[in-house]
């Protein structure tokens, strides 16, 4: 049942933190299954509170009548009575009966709701009640508790714990089968409407019907746990939220979801929210009712209300309601438990709740946020302060899908917004960014386009940006952004503003948490415009990222077969993915992938994506090339994090493309952040594996390629393009001394155009050649970024003791690396006829001494005077982040 009334007593900012240290543990109830006997009765409760209605009325000591017409708040039909026709005791019964009210009644309908608030209020312990529910179209029947005190605040932050609910029990639905459901529940969270509730609906066994008979409906509440039963079977269990660590000590996502609430913190004023045993560790009273109607019973089954269902006769009859206390340990609960295999486990017994995973703690690395870029980020929603409008997503032939923000009569101001209060979607959680650590070269920007000026010719246009829930905030016109131009009606344009001169101004960078652009307050009513890209970012900055396997394997990355005696091996595939790794399961059960674990040939290097958790994903292309009887295996993806202290192992179809493997090459996609929420910790990753689920795999052969955990469309600057079909501008084919002229030709389907070079008998480089004065920087790509080009040999210089070459040069040779072609990470010689890539990477050049921030040679040739007769060609060459 809901409520929608309440007292709040704040509390203590200590609160937060003993929630959070007493969730960093195990949240089972250290129950030993094997020692339970399930046969035997439950022993070790004591009985401290019943009411066995054997008396002539009602107990006024033990139960108070609530009298009122408002609805239970839940838009219910009936007003509540202390009439005895509406309640009351007979034949060893209390007996509750919904009736029709007289003619011109405020409701149409009269009942009773009974409470022990003042009374009898508990914390923990087996409480149970015999009964018989009401039937019928409309009716609605509950055993259920409230906090006492509300410690926590109001409805629902101070929780609620429905032990059983019906709703029209015995209606037929268009099958004729009668609705015979019962459901224990629990509501916690936010204050509504934000409020949220998670249990589960039991059916009695033989198609019996909870209207027909007598039952006993129970929870056993303990810290921590609380589970539902009818007739002594276990059927629901819920629990507090576990929260999960990093390496570091910090929360960053929920190893259980479970419970929770929101309360203010009496130091600070501030919302927090709590994972802990909170809000079902404070005192809470009984309650029974029969409502009519209501938002739940007049939605579902024949809907609304059967007049006809509610008279004497159709009773909420209760034989007894009894209270019981654990003796082996009454502060906790534990210590009783009545439990059975599978009632802690998800799927069967255990439920998840609803609880929001934590906001990654600011860890003072520099990353990036991007708050709209033609896709919606659900922690940061468009939104309107005060005008009425609801901002909405349209195409442009220009951007592709952007947000349209409208201004009215009614002054307002518009933008983005991460904020607890505005965020709807249930993936968003508040994301204030800390900015801090690129204040020296970061930017707030978006792109805007006006597509209708203020009414008002006087009006400016403006941007705002707050902090900490607006403690800091800095609001200029659009004109004092770094391209100093006003909007100007139907094009596109850019406005930046750099962090460091917000942080000048004042604004405080370490929890930005509303980007607003709009007309001056109260100016712009008419103006009609939308808003693309907006982030906060270091233009040209890298993201972490890891390239795991392409056309090669990254040693300190090894391919792995865990188990079953295999070496997975690098073989040529099509022309599209050329070097690939290939795994094949024999007869032992095995698991295969990627390892950085020291012990088992790996780096010992975990990856750090922690930065990457909004946006990041691990993505890899797989190809099943065998596959006997293994066609219903589930192929699975698994990751590892700190020598598997914490993993998540997901079907391939729980991909971000949601396909399964098939004989053709298939992308997937996993999100960092669904991973870390699923328990991952992201600061040490170690091991990726692919494969078909263990034990089903045998004789399965398949290829995997671009096997990476990066930051898809980040800041990080993309890779320079060489050639790729054409040479860059500014840059050209060149021969260094041979006075040959290198072309461009036509090669497969796959490359297209592609750079061709012909060694003579004259000794000389070739390769690609910046116009003078045209460096390409690097830099910012060093820790990630590579030099790439693929090459195929149409002919073979004469001389065979001919070494192929690598060499890159900087800032008109001043700085120069030169290496074999076997030096790459594919450490192989070219071969006639083949495509073949070669892969340097960026800071194994810089070490090597390459100054990377002006580069203006790449040269790829046989050693000097030893190429004649030479033919080969280059494509898909690039400089940085691949």
């Amino acid at each position: 049942m809901k409520i929608t009334s309440g007292t709040t007593k704040y509390v203590s900012l200590g609160l937060l933190f003993a929630s959070l240290q007493g969730c960093g543990g195990d949240t089972n109830t250290n129950t030993d299954i094997g020692s339970v006997d399930l046969s035997a009765p439950v022993t070790g409760w004591n009985l401290v509170w019943s009411d066995e209605f054997d008396g002539s009325s009602i107990d006024a000591a033990k139960w108070t009548h609530e009298v009122n017409c408002s609805g239970g708040g839940n838009q219910e039909s009936q007003c509540y009575t202390d009439a005895p026709e509406n309640s009351f005791v007979a034949d060893g019964m209390l007996n509750i009966v919904a009736l029709k009210a007289a003619e011109g009644a405020e409701k149409p309908y009269t009942s009773a709701r009974l409470s022990t608030k003042g009374k009898a209020d508990f914390s923990y312990g087996r409480i149970e009640m015999r009964a018989k529910l009401p039937s019928g179209q409309g009716s609605w029947a509950a055993f259920w508790m409230l906090p006492t005190d509300n410690v926590y605040g109001i409805w629902p932050r101070s929780g609620e714990i429905d032990i059983v609910e019906s709703v029209n029990l015995k209606v037929k639905d268009a099958e004729g089968k009668s609705e015979a459901t019962v459901h224990g529940t629990l509501h916690y969270g936010r204050e509504w409407p934000k409020n949220e509730y998670s249990g589960q609906s039991y059916l009695l066994p033989n198609g019996a019907n909870p209207a027909d008979d007598f039952h006993t409906y129970a929870i056993e509440w303990q810290e921590g746990e609380i589970r539902w039963y009818v007739d002594g079977y276990l059927f629901a269990t819920q629990r507090r939220s576990e929260l999960r660590y990093n390496a570091k000590g910090e929360p960053v996502g929920l190893a259980h979801k479970g419970w929770f609430t929101e309360y203010y913190d009496q130091s600070t004023g501030k919302l927090q929210l709590a994972w802990g045993n909170q809000p079902f560790d404070e005192k809470f009273h009984l309650l029974l009712n029969f409502a009519v109607g209501g938002s739940w019973p007049t939605s579902v089954n024949q809907t609304g209300i059967d007049d006809s269902a509610f008279h004497a006769n159709n009773r909420y009859q209760v034989d007894y309601v009894r209270v019981y206390q654990c003796q082996a340990n009454p502060d906790t609960g534990k210590g009783c438990e009545t439990v059975r295999p599978g009632y802690d486990k998800l799927g069967d017994g255990l439920i998840e709740g609803k609880a929001p995973a934590p906001v990654p703690p600011s860890d003072g690395l520099p990353k990036d946020l991007v708050i709209f870029d033609s896709s919606v980020n659900p922690s940061w929603p468009a939104w309107d302060c005060c005008g009425g409008s609801t901002p909405s997503l349209v195409d442009d032939a220009d951007k592709g899908q952007v947000y349209r923000f409208v201004v009215g009569d009614s002054p307002t101001v518009n933008g983005f917004i991460s904020r607890d209060a505005f965020i709807t979607d249930p993936a968003g959680t508040p994301s204030p960014f800390d900015a801090s650590p690129i204040e020296s070269t970061g930017v707030l920007s978006f792109a805007m386009k006006v597509v209708s000026a203020p009414a008002n010719p006087g009006s400016t246009w403006m941007m705002k940006v707050e902090s900490s829930e607006g403690a800091t905030a800095v609001e200029l016109p659009l004109t004092a952004s770094s391209e100093g131009a006003a909007p100007a009606v139907g094009s596109w344009q850019t406005f930046s503003f750099p962090l460091s001169e917000l942080a000048a101004k004042g604004l405080d960078l370490s929890a930005i948490d509303v980007v607003m652009v709009f007309p001056a307050w109260g100016t712009g009513s008419g103006a009609e415009y939308l808003l693309d890209e907006v982030k906060i970012a270091r233009p040209n900055a890298s993201l972490p990222s890891l390239t795991i396997f392409t056309d090669n394997e990254n040693p300190d990355w090894p391919m792995w077969d865990c188990c079953g005696g295999s070496t997975p091996a690098v073989v040529s595939d099509d022309a599209v993915h050329g070097i690939v790794s290939e795994f094949s399961i024999g007869a032992s059960p095995t698991v295969m992938g990627y390892i950085n674990r020291t012990a088992l040939g790996g780096g010992g290097n975990p990856f750090d994506a922690s930065s990457l958790y909004e946006n990041g994903v691990i993505q890899f292309d797989l190809k099943v090339v065998n596959a006997p009887g293994v066609a219903n295996a589930p192929w699975l993806f698994k990751v590892e994090s700190d020598n598997a202290a914490t993993a998540v192992e997901l079907p391939l179809t729980a991909s971000v493309e949601g396909s399964a493997p098939s004989a053709d090459w298939q992308t997937f996609t996993f999100r960092l952040k669904d991973l870390a929420d699923g328990g991952l910790d992201l600061s040490a990753i170690d091991v990726l594996m692919m494969f078909p689920a263990w034990g089903q795999g045998e004789g399965a052969v398949y290829r995997v390629d671009n096997v990476k955990i990066y930051q898809p469309g980040s800041g990080a600057p993309s890779a320079f393009g060489l050639f790729a079909d054409a040479v860059a501008d500014a840059w050209s084919l060149w021969d260094c001394c041979a006075g040959s002229t290198p072309s461009v030709e036509a090669d497969d389907a796959a490359h297209g155009a592609v750079a061709q070079y012909v060694i003579g008998a004259q000794p000389t480089v070739v390769g690609f050649f910046a116009d003078d004065g045209v460096y390409h920087d690097a830099s910012a790509a060093v820790d990630s970024g590579v030099v790439r080009f693929e090459m195929k040999l149409v002919s073979a210089p004469s001389d065979p003791s001919s070494v192929w070459k690598f060499k890159i040069e900087s800032g008109d040779a001043a700085t120069a690396v030169e290496l074999n072609l076997t030096d790459s990470l594919e450490g192989a010689a070219p071969v006639v006829g083949a495509w073949q890539t070669y892969t340097f990477p960026l800071k194994t050049l810089t070490d090597m001494g390459l100054d990377a921030s002006a580069i203006d040679v790449v040269m790829v040739f046989p050693a000097w005077g030893t190429g004649d007769g030479a033919v080969f060609r280059l494509d898909n060459a690039l400089i940085g982040n691949p």
